[in-house]
Parts: structure tokens; sequence; C-alpha cells
């Protein structure tokens, strides 16, 4: 869990313009490390903040994105999570119950053939299964 003078400051040194909401969206980011989607934030800080808009937290997340604050993550192809944790790593989802999981992977040390010749600027690695509580 990071501190809200962390947080300003990893803003600030990204040259993102402080707001209430945009420090709000981020600490709960980075206190919730559930890897929520959109609608998540939205209903978790709406209670706090009920002048927040989906709109505006789209266009928050997709800012910390463009910074490299947070990784957004793909896992289903209708469903943007996010993941304050940045560092190479997997996911895993249940698909009983909708959890992500993290996991260590060692990125560097996976072969791809086929790519010679490419510039790989993000790798990502998802499982799905059942997790131990839903098996």
């Amino acid at each position: 869990m990071d501190t809200f003078e962390y947080l300003v400051q990893e803003l600030r040194d990204r040259n993102i313009r402080l707001s209430h909401q945009r420090l709000k969206i981020l600490e709960y980011i980075s206190n919730n490390r559930i890897h929520p989607t959109v609608d998540k934030i939205y209903s978790q800080l709406q209670k706090e903040i009920p002048t927040l808009s989906k709109t505006t937290v789209y266009n928050t997340l997709n800012t910390l994105a463009e910074a490299g604050l947070v990784k957004v993550l793909r896992i289903e192809e209708n469903e943007a999570r996010y993941d304050v944790d940045t560092k190479n790593h997997g996911h895993f989802k249940c698909e009983a119950c909708g959890e992500v999981y993290d996991f260590h992977i060692d990125m560097d040390s996976l072969l791809c053939d086929g790519l010679e010749g490419f510039k790989v600027e993000e790798k990502d690695v998802y499982f799905k299964g059942l997790c131990p509580n839903c098996r």
C-alpha cells in the first residue's frame, strides 16, 4: 500500500495534473490490488465522490496507463482490468469466481520462435482455469 504523499509525488513526477478525483482513483487501485474494472472503481468511489463520472474514471485510467503508473489487463475481450503493479508478471483468471491472481514468471526466459526482427514492446501472460477455492 502506497502512502498518499507517495502517490501525489508519482503524479507530479510524470507531470500529471493533480485533481482530487485522479488521486482517489490512483489511491483506490493502489490500496485494492484486486485488478478492478472501471465499474468496480466507479461504484466504490462514487459513494465518496458523488460528482464522479465513469468517463472521468476511464480518462484517468488511460492517463495513468500512458504514464506507466497502471497496467491495463485484457484477459477477456469485453473487460479491461487495471493493475498498479507494472512490473512483468503473469495473471490467472478463475473462470468460476472471476478473481484475477498475480503469479511470478520470468518473461525474459520465454522462448518465442518466429519473432526475429520484431521489436517486442509488451509481454503479457494470461492463464485461465479454476482457482483452489472453486475447484
